[in-house]
C-alpha cells in the first residue's frame, strides 16, 4: 500500500477562485493557517470537496443607501472573526452584535446621513483557512428631514383615559404615507385592535376600535430616522412615548334633558344640570375628549371673530376649565348661568357647570376622558378636531390608513 502525499495549495486556490465572485466594492484575501501538507493511507479516493467559505456585507453596491438599514456582515460556511465599522469622517467606530453562532454581525448604531463608513470583515472557515473582506459604504443626503412632534406630549405625564388618541405630527409632506405608517407601531397589553387614520401629508392619528380598557399600557415607537417618506424628504428622528390608561371616566351631556351623567367603570356615579351652546352657537355633537385642563383660562370672543365693538364680544376669566376642542369648546364653571343650568342652552358652544358641580368635575376628570355630548342642535364635531376620532366609525377609521387602502 503506497502513501500519498497531498499538496495544500489546491484548495487555497479552489477557496480564492470562489471569493472573487463576491461583489463587494474593496479586496478579499485568503491565507491558510499552516503550510504543511497532509497524509492518507488505504484508499488514493478523493474526499467530498468542502463548501467554500465566503464573506458577504450588506448593504451591497455602491448606490447611497438610508441609514435606517443597519450594516449587517454574513460568513457563509464559516464563522466571522473580526468585524470593524468606521465613520471615515470623525474616525470613529461603528458598535454592533453578533449572532451566537457567529455567522452573522450586525451593527446597532443609528448611522448618520450623508455619511461614508469602511467595512472591514474576516472570515475562519472549518479547515482553519481564512478570508478578508472590505466595503466602503455611503449613506444618502435627504432633500428635507422631517421631525415628528407627538400629541400628547411625552413630558405632559403618562396617565390618560379612555378615550385618548395619539396624534403623529410632521413638519414636512410625507408623500410615502405607506412608508411612514410602516415605522410606526404601537403595542397595548392588553393588546387591543387599533389602526392609524391620516388626517392629511402631515398628520396621522392612532386609536383603538373601541375606548381603551383601563389600566392599558401603551407603547408608541416613531421609528421613522434613516426612512425615506418620499419626495427625497427622510424622517429626522424616532421617538417612543409609553401612556398608561386609567380608569374610565365618561361623561354623558344631553341637549335635551339639560342633564350630564357621569359614569365611573359604567357605573353611573353623578347627574349634574348643565346649560350647552345656545341655538346661535350651539355646542358641537359626538364623543369629545378631554385635551387640556386648566384652574383658569381667559377666554376671548375675539379669538372666533367677535371682536371690542361688535354685539357678542366678550372677554372675561372663567375658572375650572377642561377643553373638549380645539375651536374653543370647554366644560367649565359658569356661576352667571346657573339660572338657566338645568332647563335652557345659553352658552357659547361650552358645557356650563355650577361652581360646585365644576368643582367636582375637575377634580374627577383628565386629558383622555370622555365627554359625549348629544341633541345640542350642532354640527358633529370634526375628525381633525382634537379629538374628533371617535366620530367615524371603525370601517371608515380604518380606510383612512395608508396600508388598508
Amino acid at each position: 500500500m503506497s502513501m500519498v502525499r497531498r499538496n495544500r495549495r489546491k484548495p487555497v486556490a479552489l477557496v480564492a477562485l470562489a471569493l472573487a465572485g463576491v461583489v463587494l466594492t474593496g479586496c478579499t484575501t485568503s491565507t491558510a493557517n499552516s503550510g504543511a501538507g497532509s497524509t492518507t493511507t488505504g484508499s488514493t479516493a478523493s474526499s467530498p470537496a468542502a463548501k467554500p467559505l465566503s464573506v458577504s456585507i450588506s448593504p451591497a453596491g455602491t448606490a447611497p443607501v438610508a441609514p435606517a438599514n443597519p450594516i449587517v456582515v454574513t460568513a457563509a460556511n464559516g464563522r466571522l472573526g473580526a468585524v470593524t465599522v468606521t465613520d471615515t469622517a470623525t474616525n470613529t467606530p461603528i458598535t454592533g452584535t453578533s449572532s451566537p453562532d457567529r455567522t452573522t454581525w450586525t451593527s446597532n448604531q443609528q448611522l448618520g446621513y450623508g455619511a461614508t463608513y469602511q467595512v472591514a470583515a474576516t472570515g475562519i472557515g472549518a479547515d482553519g483557512h481564512s478570508v478578508s473582506q472590505s466595503a466602503t459604504l455611503h449613506t444618502v443626503t435627504p432633500a428635507a428631514q422631517t421631525y415628528p412632534s407627538l400629541v400628547p406630549a411625552p413630558a405632559a405625564g403618562s396617565d390618560f383615559g379612555v378615550g385618548q388618541v395619539i396624534e403623529v405630527l410632521f413638519d414636512h409632506t410625507v408623500t410615502d404615507k405607506a412608508a411612514a405608517e410602516k415605522a410606526l407601531t404601537v403595542t397595548s397589553t392588553p393588546s387591543q385592535p387599533g389602526g392609524w387614520y391620516w388626517i392629511s401629508s402631515k398628520e396621522v392619528h392612532y386609536r383603538p376600535e373601541n375606548y381603551w380598557q383601563p389600566g392599558t399600557t401603551v407603547n408608541v415607537n416613531i421609528g421613522v430616522y434613516g426612512v425615506d417618506l418620499g419626495g427625497g424628504v427622510y424622517g429626522k428622528a424616532s421617538r417612543t412615548m409609553t401612556l398608561h390608561i386609567h380608569d374610565s371616566w365618561v361623561a354623558k351631556a344631553d341637549g335635551h334633558t339639560e342633564k350630564m351623567q357621569i359614569f365611573h367603570n359604567d357605573q353611573l356615579v353623578n347627574t349634574m344640570d348643565i346649560s350647552l351652546g345656545s341655538p346661535g352657537k350651539p355646542t358641537h355633537e359626538g364623543v369629545h375628549v378631554i385635551s387640556q385642563k386648566s384652574p383658569s383660562v381667559v377666554m376671548d370672543s375675539c379669538t372666533y371673530g367677535v371682536c371690542p365693538g361688535e354685539p357678542g364680544y366678550y372677554k372675561e376669566t372663567v375658572l375650572l376649565d377642561e377643553r373638549i376642542s380645539n375651536d374653543g369648546e370647554f366644560v367649565h364653571s359658569a356661576p352667571w348661568s346657573v339660572g338657566s343650568q338645568g332647563s335652557t342652552n345659553v352658552s357659547h358652544g361650552c358645557v356650563n357647570l355650577s361652581p360646585a358641580n365644576a368643582q367636582w368635575f375637575y377634580s374627577h376628570f383628565n386629558p383622555g376622558d370622555v365627554v359625549d355630548i348629544s341633541n345640542s342642535g350642532g354640527k358633529t364635531l370634526p375628525v381633525w378636531d382634537t379629538y374628533g376620532d371617535w366620530e367615524l366609525s371603525w370601517d371608515q377609521y380604518r380606510a383612512g390608513s395608508a396600508l388598508n387602502g
